[in-house]
């Protein structure tokens, strides 16, 4: 049977990182299909020429990656590529300090920007889509903190899919979990009047119409202003839990 690996090792400085960057080469272009199994370890090990615990230490580092999946007794799986592993982190990472969550949302800011700009650009159908079903579930999200929270979600992940960038969804899919704590942060004004939620509908449906115009500079300001005005209700927010008041 021919190998689906590139079993050349390049003389790595650990064996198990050859292994592991030849199996996620396979992976990515798709020699491996989501859910499809690998070879058992003995068979990984035989075909690199490595010792089972060498072979059973890539699988590990592989499924640490979110890349695969294991269960005992079992062979490993592949999985789809997705921004789990970064979700994970950079929810702890802004569950930890109300300063890691604003700098997460300055992260989304400036990677964000570009995203419109490529999406303007490109147009994906699919991503389109995602956010046009986004804005209709805003709609009937309101005052529904989780519904619109979700409906949220749903538009900046189609955002990143008009680019027909794989990677970039990937890296909004890692930055849900910022997403959800900022949308938290908002639950908590109590003030927030019917005018407020429908705002932050009017300013993605801005951001979508520059997108479906394909102008690239009016999406970029959008999105910004966007972000300029969400600033100012999670500053708020967070002062007040800063300082005890919440």
């Amino acid at each position: 049977m021919k190998s689906i690996f590139d079993a050349k090792l390049a003389s790595p400085s650990r064996l198990a990182d050859g292994v592991s960057d030849a199996i996620a080469a396979a992976l990515f272009d798709g020699r491996i299909s989501p859910g499809e199994p690998l070879p058992p370890e003995g068979v990984i090990a035989r075909e690199f020429g490595v010792s089972k615990p060498i072979a059973r230490e890539a699988l590990r580092q592989l499924t640490a990656a979110g890349l695969i999946f294991t269960q005992q007794g079992k062979v490993a799986r592949a999985k789809a590529l997705s921004g789990e592993p970064m979700e994970r982190i950079y929810g702890y990472a802004v569950r930890s300090s109300l300063k890691r969550l604003q700098e997460a949302n300055e992260m989304r800011r400036v990677i964000e920007a570009g995203i419109a700009r490529l999406a303007a650009e490109r147009r994906a159908p699919e991503g389109l889509k995602a956010m046009k079903q986004g804005l209709e579930d805003m709609h009937t999200s309101l005052r529904d903190p989780s519904g619109f929270t979700e409906a949220d979600i749903l538009f900046h992940l189609g955002l990143a899919m008009a680019t027909g960038n794989a990677m970039i969804r990937v890296q909004m899919e890692g930055m849900r979990s910022v997403q959800r704590e900022v949308s938290e942060l908002f639950s908590r004004r109590a003030n927030r009047t019917d005018a407020d939620w429908r705002a932050t509908i009017e300013r993605h449906r801005s951001i979508y119409d520059a997108i479906m115009a394909g102008d690239t500079d009016l999406a970029e300001d959008r999105i910004r202003a966007h972000f300029d005005a969400a600033d100012i209700a999670s500053l708020e927010v967070a002062d007040k839990l800063a300082g005890g008041e919440a």
